[in-house]
């Protein structure tokens, strides 16, 4: 079932994604709503799963510097075992199935360009992946985690 956000919710999300660290005090003023109302629509946002906390790493200030996006190609019905094995490797941070030429796709953020060519090796060890196509990130310009406008 999906659980339909109100302007409430769209707003408690809103704020939290532009500062996670917010106050419920800050954001019951914000909102014009009181604290407890607050209080209750943010746990009910987490325990329906609409609302994760997690810290965000700024990569570039723990020295990952270096992005490649990744496609791949798979040996016919072999696409859940290539992603399981994608799974094991660490610097993967994001994969997704796409349509089209290549059916796999994932994202890392590494040190340098030695660890995108390790995370290569380490693709090309998968044998259900037959062909791999790399695109090097020269600069990202966005990169945001709002979902909620």
């Amino acid at each position: 079932m999906i659980y339909e956000l109100d302007e409430l919710d769209h707003g408690i999300i809103k704020r939290l994604s532009e500062d996670g660290r917010v106050s419920f005090a800050e954001l019951s003023k914000c909102l014009h709503v009181t604290e407890k109302t607050i209080r209750l629509r943010y746990k009910n946002l987490i325990d329906k799963e609409i609302l994760n906390v997690v810290g965000i790493v700024n990569p570039i200030a723990v020295g990952l510097k270096a992005g490649a996006i990744i496609q791949m190609k798979v040996k016919s019905r072999s696409l859940q075992t290539a992603i399981e094995e994608l799974k094991k490797i660490p610097p993967i941070r994001y994969i997704t199935v796409t349509s089209g030429e290549f059916p796999l796709l994932v994202q890392i953020t590494v040190k340098d360009q030695e660890k995108i060519t390790e995370v290569l090796y380490a693709i090309d060890e998968i044998e259900a992946v037959t062909d791999v196509n790399t695109i090097i990130q020269l600069d990202v310009h966005k990169n945001t985690f709002e979902y909620i406008h």
